[in-house]
């Protein structure tokens, strides 16, 4: 315990000085800048000068510097509305040249008596209202040069959003009046006819099925041109990942028939087929490898074929699974497949196979519903039991195992693989009914939670958490199959242990599993530089015998690791140790995989 305890400091020390922020020395400005004037402005000015890694090496050099600071300085100070300024490039006096730039920022121009002129006949007058609205430029606001051009594209854009498609912008007219500091905007708009929609022109040379892209159309014939519909549309496609490019416009006004104008759906698919590979190893669980071999678009309609193998130390696993987006209705994905499959764990050994079906429901490309259900067959010998001669002994059982999903999923992270800020959430709940040579039923309830907290601007240090609960109701131990109970302790769930080395063993260290489970993890995520990151973390967790998760008994593990961005994710690399060791503990654990822990 001694050992284990002051190893387990040790490596947490290691790793807090690994995370500790290093002194780093900020690069020389490119000039620097003198004068009187706001912070926020000095910021925004100070970022545009830049900064270098050398200093002049003549006088010369440091006059060019100063110059090219100054021309930055007049494009900061024009774009935030100084008209009235005065710069002075310089170099300082002394031995060691210094480029200087003086900057008088003058009063700042205020918008004044802005104006709309239509180009040919103006829109009706809600849609005058509309555009007036979206203009948001008062007098007296800042006459800064983006608010002037952010206020022409929201006109534009809201002519768009009412139907007028044709709409544009001719070339605006600003006066800058230097006794007053005023900015006098007037903005030049043509607003075309109003436009209404027909149905959509497929252009693809792939085997999308034209009748299909139809009815995802979220408008109707004759109905109003509405942008965001037609976005609705792009991103619908674009979600269903076998296009390699999608575009969806409105066609020109020339193709007109009828007065209704067609939408132009452009599609290039993707190569029709892809191999995947990917694998692991823990000293707990060993190697694993997968590959898939994925078919794209082969019934015309956006659908994936996923053929699946795993071969690991643990499980063996065939799998082949249909995915149909958009079925029945758009932002629907109907799945169905299949799968053999074998487990070789310390707990129990089975093999079976299953049929599994189910619908996920899309508000976003991140949160969804799922709901459906499965039948297994299972050929399981169950490891519950030692008998007076210190010998393993289980019972064979064959089991038809018929269950239903509902899950929940919501994913407000920024990145799948790599979160930096953000959280995430997801819930289901298994209603199970096993019969065969066990007959039972019950409900199996999980939950898990996680957040991201960026402590700088860049995300180079990151505070990560995430707890999970899970419950089984109706199903006591040992009623409960071994193969659908719970686990703890591994690469996913709490490291430093063995895979399903936390909660309750038999004599000779078989873990009996739980009805219930706790785990959490908080994890310190540096950026050190370039791909590289380090980690430190603490994962803890638990099993209970009764539905009611058990936090009296709850396993710590601790550790460090490093991290490599490969691009899409980071390449993970694990090292912990229990903090409380026992008997058939191991006194260190590897791990490497793809992606953050959670």
């Amino acid at each position: 315990m001694k050992r284990t305890r002051a190893a387990t400091y040790a490596l947490l020390a290691l790793g807090l000085a690994v995370l500790a922020p290093a002194r780093s020395f900020a690069d020389e400005p490119k000039a620097r800048v003198q004068g009187d004037m706001d912070r926020a402005l000095r910021l925004e000015i100070q970022r545009a000068v830049g900064t270098t890694k050398t200093k002049p090496a003549t006088r010369l050099d440091a006059r060019r510097r100063a110059r090219d600071a100054g021309e930055s300085v007049i494009a900061v100070l024009r774009s935030e509305g100084y008209y009235d300024y005065a710069v002075e490039p310089d170099v300082g006096e002394g031995d060691t040249p210094v480029a200087i730039v003086r900057v008088s920022p003058g009063p700042r121009s205020r918008v004044a008596d802005t104006k709309i002129v239509w180009e040919g006949e103006p829109p009706d007058p809600q849609t005058l209202a509309a555009v007036q609205k979206a203009l948001a430029l008062p007098d007296g606001a800042p006459g800064r040069a983006a608010a002037v051009l952010a206020a022409e594209g929201r006109l534009v854009s809201a002519l768009h959003q009412r139907g007028y498609a044709d709409a544009l912008a001719k070339p605006r007219e600003v006066v800058v009046d230097h006794e007053d500091h005023t900015l006098q905007p007037t903005f030049h708009l043509t607003a075309g006819p109003l436009v209404h929609m027909d149905g959509l022109k497929v252009v693809s040379k792939g085997r999308t099925r034209p009748g299909w892209v139809q009815s995802l159309t979220p408008w109707k014939r004759g109905s109003t041109y509405d942008p965001a519909k037609v976005a609705q549309l792009e991103q619908r496609l674009r979600d269903a990942g076998v296009y390699n490019s999608v575009t969806v416009a409105l066609a020109p006004a020339s193709e007109s028939v009828d007065g209704l104008r067609p939408v132009v759906v452009s599609l290039g698919d993707r190569p029709p087929r892809t191999l995947e590979f990917g694998g692991g190893y823990s000293t707990s669980e060993g190697f694993g490898v997968d590959a898939k071999y994925i078919l794209y678009n082969q019934l015309g309609r956006a659908d994936t074929v996923t053929y699946t193998a795993r071969l690991a130390q643990i499980q063996q696993k065939l799998d082949a699974e249909l995915d149909l987006p958009d079925w029945e209705r758009p932002d629907q994905i109907f799945k169905v497949g299949g799968d053999i499959v074998g487990d070789d764990t310390t707990a129990y050994n089975d093999y079976g196979g299953g049929f599994r079906a189910d619908v996920e429901r899309h508000w976003t490309k991140t949160t969804y519903l799922t709901f459906g259900g499965a039948f297994d067959y299972v050929d399981t010998l169950e490891k519950d039991a030692v008998n007076n001669n210190g010998i393993l002994v289980g019972e064979h059982l064959k089991l038809a195992i018929f269950s239903l999903l509902g899950a929940y999923t919501l994913d407000r992270s920024n990145d799948p693989l790599n979160p930096t800020r953000g959280w995430r959430l997801q819930v289901q709940a298994e209603p199970t009914y096993v019969t065969g040579d066990r007959v039972l039923p019950y409900l199996k309830l999980t939950g898990q939670a996680s957040g991201y907290l960026p402590l700088d601007a860049d995300g180079d240090t990151v505070l990560a958490a995430r707890v999970k609960l899970g419950s089984i109701v109706g199903g006591d131990i040992p009623d409960v199959p071994e193969d659908r109970r719970f686990y703890a302790g591994g690469g996913g769930s709490i490291r430093g242990y063995s895979y399903q080395g936390v909660g309750p063993r038999l004599s000779d260290g078989t873990p009996i599993g739980g009805d219930s489970l706790f785990e959490s993890s908080f994890e310190v995520r540096q950026h050190i530089t370039g791909p590289w990151a380090v980690a430190a973390f603490v994962d803890a967790g638990s099993l209970g015998p009764t539905f009611v998760p058990d936090f009296s008994q709850v396993s710590l593990g601790a550790g460090l690791g490093i991290r490599y961005n490969l691009g899409f994710g980071p390449l993970r690399v694990d090292l912990a140790v229990p903090v409380d060791h026992h008997s058939g503990d191991p006194w260190l654990q590897f791990y490497l995989s793809i992606g953050q822990s959670f």
